[in-house]
């Protein structure tokens, strides 16, 4: 019997992605832990206090594309 840990690289990528896509179609049936919604909590309630705390989307992306690029 295979095993996901027998498919090459590029194969594991593809069955990522088909595994997001199918999940994210329907995020209110991906659970969500107690733990995950309390540190989202402590987190919104750190911004709200202090906004400078955060990062703009174009600021995120810019960090992401230098961190990839070349």
């Amino acid at each position: 019997m295979a095993s996901v840990f027998d498919l090459t690289p590029d194969e594991k990528l593809q069955l990522t992605e088909a595994l997001w896509d199918d999940l994210s179609a329907n995020p209110d049936q991906v659970p969500v832990r107690q733990w995950q919604k309390e540190k989202l909590e402590r987190r919104k309630e750190n911004l709200r206090k202090d906004p400078d705390l955060g990062l703009s989307w174009e600021d995120v992306e810019k960090q992401i594309r230098e961190r990839h690029a070349g």
